[in-house]
Order: structure tokens, then sequence, then C-alpha cells
């Protein structure tokens, strides 16, 4: 019991520091371009986890599982770097536009919108999850609803980011069980900095002068929440049931509202709050169903080990869909 809750905890505090991420995000948006931003984080995310590698890869017993192959692993690396980067430029951009605890929660729709893609390889979601989607919407509603119109440029550029983290997820599911999970992770995190660092040079200004400026922003976004959150998920993921790990990280959202309340006095509506709970039990319900689609939910940041765990016996299965 004392294991368990030692690495519930872990997860909690994972979920914390996704969170606060948010506030991190924000408050770069001040000092660097919101490309920059995104280029400088995963670039240290990518720094962080490479020395982290052998001890994670040993951890899994990635190499046992199952025998590598150097071409999935680049080109799954490098397809989910492609997403993870256009997905944080709009994540990022979105953030000028709305408040962190209604980006945390809008982003947080990849968790329904990623069974409802099944459908399109022919995997029908649950009732659950149908029922999950009305109520995200009842809620997104309330949540960006003005009086004037209900989406503003902020919210579309978070619906957007939601939809391509929904494609990482699945993208991610495809390549996992044949690659080790961790070097396909750094991969992709040095890929996101170099798609982000294109139009950063395009279009912003970058400096070493500014990225020293914003380090606390970047380092707790770069460290904190690609690098260390992602090893404490990696670790603790192993030993607590998918279902609970899934629910305990789907906290980040409301983890996300709160940093920016004590952080930034960032403060919602009544309205506002009340789509956040539909929000929040859409969350929840569409995580109920059981099937493959809670081993691979907790992808944006990195790999599932469960994913690896399960090694080359499962490929053809996931190969099927993603309930």
């Amino acid at each position: 019991m004392k294991h368990q809750l030692k690495y519930s905890f872990m997860l909690a505090l994972t979920a914390l520091i996704w969170g606060g991420a948010f506030v991190a995000q924000s408050v770069g948006n001040d000092v660097l371009g919101p490309f920059t931003f995104g280029s400088v984080r995963t670039l240290i995310g990518g720094c962080v986890l490479l020395p982290l590698i052998p001890f994670l890869s040993r951890m899994n017993k990635t190499e046992d599982s199952c025998s590598f192959r150097q071409r999935d692993l680049w080109m799954g690396g490098i397809t989910c770097g492609v997403l993870l980067g256009i997905a944080s430029s709009f994540q990022q951009i979105g953030l000028l536009y709305a408040t962190v605890g209604k980006a945390g929660f809008i982003t947080a729709l990849y968790i329904v919108i990623v069974p409802i893609l099944g459908l399109f390889i022919r995997r029908s979601p649950g009732l659950s999850v149908w029922a999950a989607v009305v109520i995200a919407l009842g809620g997104l509603y309330l949540l960006c609803w003005n009086g004037d119109q209900a989406l503003n440029l902020g919210d579309v550029l978070l619906l957007i980011c939601g939809l391509l983290f929904s494609l990482h997820i699945l993208v991610i599911d495809h390549f996992s069980p044949r690659v080790d999970g961790v070097k396909m992770s750094c991969i992709q995190f040095f890929t996101a900095g170099i798609i982000c660092a294109v139009p950063a040079l395009l279009f912003e200004s970058p400096s070493l002068s500014a990225v020293i400026h914003a380090w606390a922003p970047v380092l707790y976004a770069g460290v904190l929440s690609c690098g260390l959150a992602y090893t404490l998920q990696v670790i603790a993921q192993r030993h607590v049931d998918p279902t609970v790990a899934s629910l305990i990280m789907s906290l980040e959202s409301v983890f996300s509202v709160l940093a920016g309340w004590v952080l930034l006095h960032e403060t919602l509506s009544s309205r506002e709050l009340a789509g956040c709970c539909l929000m929040f039990l859409a969350i929840i319900l569409a995580q109920l169903p059981s099937g493959q689609l809670h081993s691979f939910l907790l992808f944006r940041r990195g790999l599932s080990p469960d994913a690896e765990k399960r090694g080359c016996r499962e490929i053809d299965n996931l190969k099927q869909g993603v309930l």
C-alpha cells in the first residue's frame, strides 16, 4: 500500500508540474516569441532526457521485450516530433489570448478526441465516450462563450492544439510497441525543437539575452515539464493501474486553473467554472471504458512504458485500433 501511494503521488506530482507548465508558458510569452519559447523548451527537454536513456531503458527492460528497428525508431520519433512541435506552437500562441486555466481544460479535450478518431479505423467508442463528448461540448460552450461569440482566436488555436495532440497520441500508439520509448521520446523533443526553430528564425527575433532573461519559465518548461515529469511518469506508471494512472494524470487541467489563480491571479467567472467542471467530468468519463485506450492516453509528453512492457506480443492487437 505504501509503495502504491508513493507511485500515485509521483503521478500526481507529474500532473502538478504539467499544470504549472501552462503558467511558465504564459509568462514566457511576455519575453520570448511563442516559437522561440517552444523551440528552446523542447531542445532543453531533449538534452535533459538524453543522459537518462540508459537508466530508463534498462528499468523498462525494453531491450528484452522485442527487437528494435532503427527505421521505426527514427520514423516514429521524427513524426511524433513534428506533431508535437506544431501542436505546442498552437498551444503557445493560444496562450496569448486565453487564460492558463482555460488553456488547460481545452487542451485536455484530446482525451475525448482520441477515441472518436478511432471511428476512422473502424473502432467505435463506447456509450460513455459519446456521453463524454456531449458533456465536453456543453462545458466548452460555458467556458468559451462570452456573450458575443462562442469562440475567440485563442480558443480556436487551443482546439486545434487538442486535435493535433490526439493525432500525436495515435502515432505514438502505432510505433511505441516496436521501439525503445525513451529513445523515441528524446528524438521527438529534438525534432520538435527544430520544427519550432524554423518559424522562430523567420518571424521572430530570437536572442540569447532574451532567453537568459526568461530563464525561469524556460527551465521550468524544459527541465521540469519535459525532463523530470516524463521521468516520474515512466517510473511510476509501471506500478500503478492504467485506469488509476490516467485519472490521476487528468488532474493536470485542474492544476492549471489553480496555478493560474495562485501565481497569475487569474480568475474565472461562475459560468466558466461550471464549464471547467463539465469538461473535467467529460475527461473522467472518457477514461472509464476498459480497453487499450487507458495504456496510451498519457503519451502527450512521452511514451507509455505500459505499451513497451506489452512488447511485440500485442503489436497485432494495437494495429486493430485505439480501443
